[in-house]
Order: C-alpha cells, then structure tokens, then sequence
C-alpha cells in the first residue's frame, strides 16, 4: 500500500508540474478558459483532498501494524476495516436549507481504499485530460504570438530610427494588443475542433512583416539615397534613348512601308523626369513614405524602358518583315535557275513584278505577299511538270 501511495503522489505532484497545468494556476482567466480552470481547480482540491484521507487510512494501517507485531482479533479486525473496508471518510457535504430537518446529522460519504483509489484516477484523468487539451491550444497561441511580437518588435525598431509614425503600424499594433489579450486571458476562444485558430494571429504578422519590409526599404533609401537618384536618373536617360530610338524607326517606317499599323509611341521619359525632379530627402520622419515614391518610379522607368523598347521592335517587325520578304525572293529565284527555269519569261515576269513591289517606297507589304507567294507556286508547278 505504501508503495501505491508514493505512485500515486508522484503522479499528483507531476500532474501539478506540467506546463498547461502551470499556465492554469494564479492566471487571470475569463470566458470559457476560466470556466476549466475553474473546473481544473475544483477537481484538483478533490483529488488532493482524498489522497489526504487515503494516505491517513493506509497510514492509520501502517502504524497498527507497526505497534503489534502479533496482533490479536481486534487488531486485526481494525486492520480488516482499514484496508478493505469504507475507512476513507469524505468531508460532510453541505447540505441545501430545503432538504435539511431539525434533528439530522450530516455524515459524509464513506469508500474502501479501492474505491478511493478509483475514484482519485477518474478524477486524475478529467484534469489530464482538460489541462492536456488546453496546454494544445495555448501553448501554440503563445508560440505564435511571440513570433507576432517580435515582428512588431523589429518593425518598431526600424521606425524609431527612421522617425514620425506610421498609421499602419499603429494600427497593427493596437489589433495585436487587442489579440494578445485574448490569448492570454481565454485562449480557448481561440481553438476550432479541439486545436488553436491562428488565422488572426497569422493575418497581423503577415500585416506586421509588410509594414518591416517598407520600413526596411525606407532605412535603404536613407542610407543609399544619393545612389538611388542617380540611378533612377540614368534609367530616364536609357528611356529617353529608347523612346528617341521609337520614334526614328516609326518615322522610317512611314517611309519605306506603306499604310502601316503602327502602335502609339511611349511618352514618358518627361513625365517621369518632372516625378525625380519632385522628389527631395525628407525631413525627419518622412523616409518611409518616400521609400514608396522612390520605389514607384523606379518600377514605373523600368516598365516604360520595357514599353519603348517592345514598341520599337513592333515598329521595326515591319522592315525586318520587308527583309525576310526580299531574301525569300531571292532565294525563289536561285531555286528557279537550279531548276532549269532561268530563261523562263513568265517567271521573270512575276520576279519582277515582286522585286518593284519590295525595293519600292513605301512598300506594300500585302501586295508583297501575295505577288512572292505567286512566285513560289509557280516554281513548285514547273518543277512538278517536270517531274511527270
């Protein structure tokens, strides 16, 4: 019996140890995390409260033993009470005004040291299983949320070097506070099925690692910002070159090809010139929003190096178009002398008919076509005639 007694105090005292348990105990709790910890804490008075009166019955065992080495019928009757009888006598229950009458005496509830046993595992097991269940939840709530606040701890650091506010932040910060509350006073109005919602949580990190990344650029921007004009300025430069080299190959394609479909030329490098010349080094606190200004034209220059450049390449598709046209005839043309048909004069007819439309300007390069592909099938009808 000793040997069960010291289990089972073991057990109770390493039941206390756990980390859930430990979070129950001296937390200021509500809602529904209050009511188990409530539920916890009732429980484990019981189950304390019967190993005490187990643990006096089996010592009351004990020490008859002990005091007679040979005990006699009455001692071992006692011995009999003790160890299998109801020796383990629970505290008087109050009982309610309306069920009480003048002369009865209340008794507690009586149990053998079995059923005592039973019943501290029932309860043992109600609070393993409630403090198991909330240290699931909580534990990653806090895990969660201490990854949030170094987030905003890092973001928070980041701001205070550059100076002023940031309205995002602040109000990141104030849902964190607000999140943080809950996770700390009724994490489990935070679990779904039995398992933690972190959805709000992840949702203001995720808020919370943008607001650091700008800031981030921002503290770049302070300390290259010289470097980052400069470079901004040489992109406009690239673009101007670019948009020129747009228009000088629009204007030679109004001349060589005729009625083409030509796609509006970029204008931007003006624009986006007058937007640098706009921006300035702020005054204190004005670094992160300017990150975004400097940010936005850097990619707005980018995108329109991009346009100018695509442009000019539709633009120049065209003549590039006329050249393939006129190789591919010439190309026709040697084919028709492999074959036999240099004398040909109805094939040099049609050659040069296609070499006016191509080597003249403007070109059409419709009438083109269509004037090389009469000249290609008629190479292909010859060569099959002789075949026959």
């Amino acid at each position: 019996m000793r040997d069960e007694r010291e289990r089972i105090g073991a057990a109770l005292l390493e039941l206390e140890a756990h980390q859930g348990y430990q979070l129950l105990e001296g937390a200021a709790l509500t809602g529904e995390t209050r009511r188990v910890q409530a539920d916890v804490q009732s429980r484990a008075a019981s189950l304390w409260t019967l190993f005490d009166l187990y643990g006096r019955a089996v010592g009351a065992a004990e020490d008859l033993r002990a005091r007679h080495g040979r005990p006699g019928q009455a001692q071992l009757a006692e011995l009999t009470r003790l160890l299998t009888g109801p020796s383990v006598e629970l505290p008087v229950r109050e009982v309610p005004l309306e069920r009480r009458t003048l002369l009865a005496v209340p008794s507690g509830e009586r149990l053998t040291l079995r059923a005592a046993v039973d019943r501290m595992t029932a309860l043992y097991e109600e609070i393993a299983r409630s403090v198991a269940a909330l240290d699931a939840v909580w534990s990653t709530l806090l895990s969660r949320l201490a990854e949030v606040e170094a987030e905003r701890r890092g973001a928070a650091e980041l701001l205070e070097s550059l100076g002023g506010t940031d309205p995002e932040f602040d109000r990141l910060r104030a849902e964190l506070e607000s999140a943080a509350a809950v996770v700390r006073g009724d994490p489990l109005a935070l679990a779904r099925d039995g398992r933690a919602d972190t959805a709000r949580l992840d949702a203001i990190r995720t808020g919370l690692a943008g607001v650091r990344r700008g800031l981030a650029e921002a503290e770049r921007l302070r300390d290259g910002f010289a470097d980052r004009i400069r470079g901004i300025a040489a992109a406009l430069e690239r673009l101007r070159a670019a948009e020129a080299e747009a228009r000088a190959v629009r204007a030679e394609v109004l001349v060589k090809i005729a009625s083409p479909a030509l796609p509006d030329l970029p204008e931007a490098a003006a624009v986006l010139a007058d937007r640098l010349a706009a921006v300035g080094a702020p005054p204190r606190g004005g670094w992160h929003r300017l990150a975004e200004r400097v940010a936005d034209l850097e990619r707005a220059a980018a995108a329109a190096l991009e346009r100018a450049r695509e442009t000019t390449g539709v633009v120049r598709g065209l003549l590039d178009r006329r050249e393939e046209l006129r190789g591919r005839l010439e190309a026709y043309r040697v084919k028709a002398a492999r074959l036999g048909h240099a004398e040909d004069a109805e094939l040099a007819r049609i050659y040069e008919q296609a070499r006016e439309l191509l080597w003249t300007s403007p070109c059409d390069l419709r009438k083109a076509t269509v004037s090389l592909s009469g000249y290609q099938q008629a190479i292909m009808s010859r060569a099959k005639g002789a075949q026959r």
